[in-house]
């Protein structure tokens, strides 16, 4: 729909007692900004859009100056061709579904290239054509934030700014918008920051992961990566915390299963989402507390996925347990045990163990 571009930020504000310092790089695709309410990662998009002015720093979109404090660049909001997606849809009431994406087409006329997304296109991109006669009254919270990210991809933005584009939606709602989530990424070359807390959105659309702690970035990669690590487990999950693993779908058992190709090895699960079908790629969510770990080689279990590794972690957490990091074929893999367990199998680094995980365990992140 346009071509690639890419941010470049390196930023500082002060505000009261908060302090924002962060340095972030982001290529076209979805980029995640993760952490605790608090941490700044809304502030570090509105530094990006303009709502906000650093102390000190600069941000470039594609290689264009949006700010440079040495140089006393500061491009207000309307010349920066940001689109901003809110949590709430902030749709005209007044006007039909055409008339609200026409608005921010309004806005980017100067901007226009002969590859610049059309009303049609960016309606067919996100499943809204039917609606384009109706009033924003008459739509669900689904068709709404639909309608709302139609908007700011009309108005030729250099890159898009969502900021927990989900959270006043229910979980069917949200269920409905996640493939358009990922079509919009897979297809439209901007750079997209996209702020949340949820887990399952991070499995389900990031790209890139930005960890963010107390106005720093903390860690910054993919996430099957920062989920493995034990060290972040403060900032993924706590008691909560698992793996992610990359899969792609493949076929079903004679049994009604479906197997997923991941680097760790084939894991079968009971079901998936319906608009994945083979070959579709995928993330599952393991939870560290539903992995369990053996010594040798199990046998005799009507647990389904066993996984072999090498232990190259172990951690004790604050609720007594120990978490161990396993290396399953280069893909990381955490297991929750309780310290006794750990003991017993005197878990340490460089051992071979086998994680087992039920099929009904797996979170399926698409």
């Amino acid at each position: 729909m346009t071509a690639a571009a890419s941010l470049d930020l390196d930023v500082a504000l002060r505000q009261g007692a908060f302090t924002l310092e962060a340095q972030v790089t982001a290529g076209a695709g979805l980029t995640v900004l993760f952490g605790q309410s608090g941490s700044g990662k809304s502030t570090l998009i509105d530094l990006v859009a303009g709502l906000k002015r650093p102390s000190r720093g600069r941000i470039a979109v594609g290689g264009v100056l949006l700010v440079d404090t040495d140089a006393g660049l500061w491009l207000p909001p309307h010349r920066r061709r940001v689109g901003y997606v809110f949590q709430e849809a902030r749709l005209l009431p007044h006007l039909t579904v055409r008339q609200n994406l026409l608005y921010g087409r309004w806005f980017a006329r100067r901007h226009l290239t002969d590859d610049a997304p059309t009303l049609e296109s960016v309606a067919d991109l996100l499943g809204i054509a039917p609606l384009l006669a109706r009033r924003p009254a008459g739509l669900s919270g689904g068709e709404k934030a639909r309608v709302a990210l139609g908007r700011a991809l009309l108005a030729a933005p250099r890159i898009l700014l969502m900021d927990e584009p989900l959270a006043a939606l229910d979980e069917g709602r949200k269920a409905e918008i996640l493939p358009y989530l990922e079509r919009l990424r897979d297809t439209v070359g901007l750079p997209i920051l996209y702020v949340t807390h949820a887990v399952a959105e991070v499995a389900r659309l990031a790209t890139t992961v930005v960890m963010m702690d107390q106005g720093r970035v903390r860690a910054v990669g993919a996430p099957s990566t920062l989920w493995s690590r034990p060290d972040l487990m403060d900032l993924t999950g706590g008691t909560e915390a698992g793996s992610l693993l990359d899969a792609v779908v493949g076929g079903r058992t004679g049994d009604g299963l479906i197997r997923l190709d991941t680097p760790a090895g084939p894991i079968l699960v009971p079901h998936l989402p319906a608009h994945l079908t083979a070959g579709a790629r995928t993330r599952l969510r393991i939870p560290a507390r539903d992995v369990l770990l053996s010594d040798r080689p199990p046998q005799g279990l009507s647990a389904l996925n066993v996984l072999p590794g090498v232990v190259t972690d172990v951690r004790e957490d604050a609720d007594g347990s120990s978490v161990v990091r396993l290396d399953c074929v280069g893909a990381p893999v955490l297991a929750r045990v309780t310290r006794t367990s750990a003991a017993t199998l005197a878990i340490a680094p460089g051992q071979p163990l086998w994680a087992i995980v039920k099929a009904v365990a797996l979170d399926q992140g698409g």
